[in-house]
């Protein structure tokens, strides 16, 4: 059985940073969000190593592993994303993030109905657990860190009995979050803009939300983590903060790598001195090891996007700690 340690939380929050840092210990390997979407143009999307992403050879010899086990795999069509290969249907009531047990209930009561969910739950099962298997072997690692952050994959990854799932449940404070919502080629990329939108220069402008969006999707989805975590037995997952991670890296990746069974002593905070082929947020493709703590916010935010955020979501982000 493949251990997975899963990073959970809202968008934005510093999980590719701290994917890199777990899998930077020799017996870890992160490749990122397994869930794999929104790649883009895959001859200008780049790997974390700085290869377009359908030239490097490690995604080439992972297709070649999952191929022997007979999953046909592309890395510019993975179908790793539990909305994938499914109807319109399905697809309408996976949406929704993740919510409380009673609901969930009737969320899997409505999914039973549809004549595709149980071959696409197959399909799901099969490609996570085929790609998981091929990177350990390729990496040779005991830990799979998979930074896909969403609850509603969590919830299914969970039921997969060839999966060890151990969640590190990771929060920032949502005055962060929501500001890399609301300019995310600014706040949530490669430092070099040449290299945002996935390598290609993009400025996502499509993207960016309003600070009352960006902070209803912060609570909603920090709400989803602890329904999640809620029903979860206390002894598979743990908590961390962004801002620990930045100010006392080796303290805290320490725990971490205690919560894991992994050797702490084996800590290694110069994550970019070991090879890496990370899917996800653009910082994957910035040069340095140096962890900096961003907390850009407290100058950026105008005292009306302050208000805003109070208004909707002051009283979560002072659940979680923060003043």
């Amino acid at each position: 059985m493949t251990q997975v340690a899963y990073i959970l939380a809202a968008s934005h929050s510093g999980s590719t940073l701290l994917a890199m840092l777990l899998g930077a210990h020799p017996d870890a390997c992160t490749v990122g969000e397994l869930k794999v979407t929104r790649l883009g143009d895959v001859e200008r999307y780049r790997c974390a190593c700085g290869q377009p992403i359908n030239r490097c050879q490690f995604w080439r010899d992972i297709a070649k592993r999952m191929e022997v086990s007979g999953v046909s795999f592309d890395i510019a069509n993975a179908q790793t994303a539990l909305a994938a290969n499914g109807s319109a249907y399905t697809h309408r009531l996976l949406r929704p993030l993740h919510r409380d047990r009673f609901l969930e209930g009737l969320r899997d009561a409505a999914l039973a109905l549809s004549p595709t969910w149980h071959r696409q739950r197959r399909i799901f099962a099969k490609r996570n657990t085929t790609l998981v298997q091929a990177v350990a072997e390729q990496s040779g690692a005991r830990v799979i860190v998979d930074s896909s952050k969403i609850g509603i994959r969590l919830k299914y990854l969970l039921r997969l009995p060839e999966l060890n799932v151990r969640v590190v449940r990771l929060i920032r404070d949502g005055r962060g979050g929501a500001l890399a919502l609301m300019e995310p080629a600014a706040f949530a990329d490669a430092t070099d803009p040449k290299l945002r939108g996935g390598g290609s220069g993009g400025n996502r402008d499509d993207e960016r939300l309003t600070m009352s969006e960006a902070a209803h999707e912060w609570r909603r989805s920090n709400e989803e983590a602890d329904h999640l975590t809620g029903a979860m037995n206390r002894d598979a997952w743990m908590q961390v903060h962004y801002e620990d991670v930045c100010r006392d890296p080796a303290a805290t990746l320490a725990r971490i790598f205690g919560f894991l069974g992994l050797d702490p002593d084996k800590t290694n905070a110069d994550f970019r001195s070991v090879p890496q082929h990370v899917i996800g947020n653009g910082m994957r493709l910035d040069s340095g090891s140096e962890i900096r703590l961003d907390e850009r916010w407290k100058e950026q935010l105008s005292d009306q996007d302050l208000a805003d955020f109070e208004r909707v979501a002051g009283d979560a982000n002072r659940r979680y700690g923060y003043r």
